[in-house]
């Protein structure tokens, strides 16, 4: 009897990601052909920010977490860091659903806590009103005493939502389009984001501009000058490719020295030798390493402050204590290293300084135009909104 190949097939890049790995191999940078300014005032003015938050994070679709956070059906999460208290659930059928946390008959706040929840249903803790995880209202106590009450009419208010290739998006605002969100989702999908276990998850409190931190994953020219001492020698004589997939970036990051050879085709041999990073508007990054990948949701609270929740995604649960420090001392390097020490530390230092009023633009040289774009990126989304 003949034995059966059960693994799965080698993955492969997207045609997009594999033309910005033949435009590194070819040696062809990415760079704006001069130096271009962006006003400070952006990065600190109150009154900017009020029209950021109306036309960005009010109304377009953004990313909230990764699927990795609620792996299984029966599981909810409730989120207020958006501004909203919003309750992410995996029904019965494995369909994640956004809702407002809100029970819908006094208001109450229906979910307590911040942690991951597993639940087959939702109680309202004031008067036991109780959900199912797709919001249908299923019971309440004494429903006699609401005649002609039918209970379809008060399910939770459900906001839209797409899950896409690993990632589950929410829009503030009805009539969103996820057109690009299931375009970016193939990418991911060519990274097996779907499949990933999530190992950890953390929040950073960030006294500076969500656009300074934006910023650190727009350009190449800091790395081997603020992480030299963490990932800028992996970056020695890199080569940088990029495009736009609608108002999203994807940028790539080539190590020529080593790319001879290797089959691009190939997505894990390609992840070896390119380290690709995308910049979805209006505030999440995706870094993908060769063997796991760090997403990072902005959510800005103010002018000078955002909380970025950073979630590491890795192919499998570490079953033995040598797999486990091995992903623990990558979560120290880049989280608590690359990211909290160096990356959102330069964003605080930065907040700082333009505050000062003592630099009235920002001067950015070719290795820096992914910034130039991504201001003209939101500059467009503004137009209109008053």
């Amino acid at each position: 009897m003949t034995a059966v190949d059960t693994k799965s097939p080698p993955l492969r890049p997207t045609e997009g990601q594999l033309a910005l790995a033949r435009a590194i191999e070819r040696g062809e940078q990415r760079s704006e052909s001069g130096i271009t300014r962006i006003p400070a005032s952006l990065y600190t003015d109150p009154d900017h920010f009020a029209r950021e938050k109306a036309a960005l994070f009010d109304r377009m679709p953004q990313v909230l977490c990764p699927s990795a956070v609620l792996p299984e059906p029966g599981m909810a999460l409730p989120h207020d860091a958006t501004g909203r208290p919003l309750l992410i659930t995996r029904d019965a059928d494995g369909k994640a659903h956004v809702f407002l946390n809100v029970c819908k008959h006094r208001g109450t706040r229906l979910v307590e806590g911040q942690d991951v929840q597993c639940a087959k249903r939702l109680v309202c803790p004031y008067h036991a009103w109780t959900y199912k995880l797709d919001g249908k209202l299923l019971a309440l106590p004494r429903p006699e005493t609401f005649p002609g009450m039918d209970k379809a009419d008060y399910g939770l208010a459900e906001l839209p939502s797409c899950e896409a290739g690993g990632l589950i998006w929410f829009a503030p605002a009805e009539g969103a389009d996820f057109t690009h969100a299931r375009q970016m989702g193939e990418d991911f999908d060519a990274f097996a984001m779907r499949d990933l276990h999530l190992f950890r998850r953390k929040t950073h409190s960030v006294k500076g501009n969500w656009k300074l931190i934006m910023d650190a994953f727009l350009e190449s020219y800091h790395v081997t000058r603020l992480h030299a001492k963490t990932i800028g020698p992996f970056f020695k004589d890199g080569v940088t490719s990029g495009d736009q997939i609608g108002p999203h970036q994807r940028a790539a990051v080539g190590r020529l020295e080593e790319m001879e050879g290797v089959d691009l085709n190939d997505m894990a041999a390609l992840r070896r030798v390119v380290t690709f990073a995308y910049q979805l508007l209006p505030a999440t990054i995706i870094i993908p390493s060769p063997d796991y990948v760090n997403v990072m949701v902005l959510m800005p609270q103010a002018v000078d402050h955002t909380l970025v929740e950073d979630f590491m995604l890795i192919p499998e649960p570490p079953v033995t204590e040598k797999a486990r420090d091995h992903w623990e001392r990558s979560w120290a390097l880049l989280d608590g290293g690359v990211f909290a020490s160096e990356d959102f530390r330069a964003a605080e230092l930065g907040q700082q300084g333009l505050s000062t009023g003592a630099v009235e633009h920002l001067t950015l040289g070719t290795l820096e135009g992914g910034i130039h774009r991504f201001d003209r990126i939101v500059e467009e989304a503004l137009r209109g909104v008053n």
